[in-house]
């Protein structure tokens, strides 16, 4: 018989509130590791099938709803809760979570009944006005930041008078792009914890928040030096893009910043439902033309062709001759002999 359950799964009360990054990442964790389990040995030798679960983080902790098969309702709930506390434990980045509550919400009776009611034709879909402030708060902020990113004209965001894209929508992801150099600063901090606390490269901690969206290929080298060397640089790119004008990055090491970054400002525009995703994703291919004088950095993505650059990440933070004359960056980012 079948089971839909509800868990619900509460941060650590010491710590802070999740925000909205720390969220996605939540929901990213446990889905994949409950998309892992084939099967769950409840008590007794019982044996219970996952069908379907899906994950809702939020500021205290996440809720998850699972459908499972099993024989009754006992064995469910049991096991449920048993997976859920284990899966908590093995994963370090979960640490000190816990399991609050966990129940069955529905049979199978339930469940065949609101399937029912839902093939009925829907009405009008109400947005709560608590929602509808929140997103209009969030829309203020893209556009409030947007005014420090200098470097760029609207037209570099696909924005011209009788155009396709608006002002607001090139304002928008201008605005999600300032958000996205923020996010990645914090996230490197926290990588950088990581790999102190591990004493380890990134090819040896399971989850990374920065480091784990570069070119996989290379993690063994993804070092704490790596680390706050790659977050000089971000620090940088933020500089620059508040300057008058734009200069192609000058090093392979901030365009792959700038690469995560562009990710980040997804994330927010998503958050924020300001512009709808095929056009996001329209604008930043445009972006991408000004911003990127090629695309040499996303062929470090392409496993396939190992030779086309230099397998020391070292050479990532040397200057681009083509676009400066400078000897270093910064300091930190120097060759050490």
């Amino acid at each position: 018989m079948e089971y839909q359950l509800s868990a619900e799964l509460t941060a650590p009360e010491s710590g802070p509130d999740l925000d909205a990054l720390q969220q996605v990442g939540v929901v990213a964790l446990l889905d994949t590791r409950l998309s892992r389990l084939a099967g769950i040995e409840g008590p007794d030798g019982v044996e219970i099938t996952p069908v379907e679960h899906t994950v809702h983080a939020h500021l205290g902790g996440a809720n998850v709803s699972w459908l499972l098969d099993a024989p009754a309702l006992v064995f469910a709930e049991d096991a449920t809760r048993a997976v859920l506390e284990q899966l908590l434990e093995e994963t370090e980045l979960l640490r000190g979570w816990q399991v609050k509550h966990c129940a069955v919400t529905a049979t199978d009776d339930q469940l065949e009944s609101a399937l029912a009611a839902s093939a009925e034709p829907e009405g009008v879909i109400e947005i709560d006005p608590q929602d509808q402030a929140e997103l209009a708060e969030r829309r203020q902020r893209l556009l409030d930041a947007s005014q420090y990113l200098t470097a760029f004209e609207l037209d570099a965001f696909g924005y011209t008078d009788g155009g396709d894209v608006t002002e607001n929508e090139a304002r928008y992801v201008a605005g999600a792009i300032m958000h996205g150099v923020e996010m990645v600063t914090d996230e490197l901090f926290g990588d950088i914890q990581l790999l102190e606390d591990e004493d380890a490269t990134a090819v040896d901690v399971e989850a990374l928040w920065v480091l784990d969206e570069l070119p996989q290929q290379f993690a063994d080298q993804y070092t704490v030096l790596f680390a706050k060397q790659l977050l000089v640089t971000t620090a940088i790119l933020g500089y620059r893009l508040t300057q008058e004008e734009w200069t192609a990055p000058l090093c392979v090491a901030e365009a792959l910043a700038l690469h995560v970054v562009k990710s980040r400002a997804e994330l927010e525009l998503d958050l924020a439902e300001a512009v709808p995703e095929e056009r996001v994703t329209e604008i930043l291919a445009h972006f991408d033309d000004y911003a990127f004088p090629d695309g040499a950095h996303e062929e470090l993505y392409d496993i396939s062709d190992l030779d086309a650059f230099d397998s020391d990440v070292i050479t990532w933070f040397t200057p681009d001759p083509r676009y400066t004359d400078t000897r270093g960056l910064h300091p930190y980012l120097t060759e050490e002999d």
